[in-house]
């Protein structure tokens, strides 16, 4: 795998990420639910990116992108729905159709776990994945995310309402403490 770098989102990763998003609709969209049409525009990017800062600044989503070396955009990687009452956070992640496989997922999804028990100080993380979506689930299973309750319905993908699970971490109980 090339080398990587995962950072926050800035408000200068509008155009790229528009570029990004638009190169890999139709591979997301076989995978996860559509975005809307709106969405894939400069205005719609521009507000996205706005609405994600804000969350952030809010405390409530840490966004974050995957760079190759050449600066190219080829991945995003969010903890979202930060609570810090329960110290809980969701994740999520998105990573281009040529870098798939390549193990970009795993590499965002330990960046993630890294981000919430340092800076954000989280207890547990979750997450949910569509049934088939065998590669996000292995990414999960990899990571220590363990299955969880069925979620029916969770999707529609590709015209058809698919199913899900709900899948955990606990950050104390999965050793990161010591691990990072």
């Amino acid at each position: 795998m090339s080398r990587f770098t995962i950072r926050t989102l800035r408000p200068d990763d509008a155009a790229p990420l528009l570029a990004f998003e638009q190169a890999n609709r139709a591979w997301f969209e076989r995978h996860i639910d559509r975005r809307p049409d709106d969405f894939y525009s400069v205005d719609g990017i521009a507000a996205h990116v706005a609405h994600f800062l804000g969350e952030h600044a809010q405390g409530r989503l840490h966004p974050c992108v995957i760079v190759d070396e050449q600066g190219q955009l080829i991945g995003r990687a969010n903890l979202k729905d930060i609570d810090g009452q329960t110290h809980t956070a969701e994740v999520g992640y998105r990573i281009g159709q040529q870098q798939a496989g390549k193990g970009l997922a795993t590499a965002a999804l330990h960046h993630l776990i890294a981000l919430a028990h340092d800076e954000w100080q989280l207890a547990s993380l979750c997450a949910y994945a569509i049934d088939g979506n065998a590669a996000s689930i292995r990414v999960l299973e990899r990571c220590g995310f363990v299955r969880g309750r069925a979620v029916p319905d969770i999707a529609v993908v590709e015209g058809n309402v698919v199913d899900g699970h709900a899948y955990a971490l606990e950050l104390r109980a999965a050793g990161v403490d010591s691990a990072l």
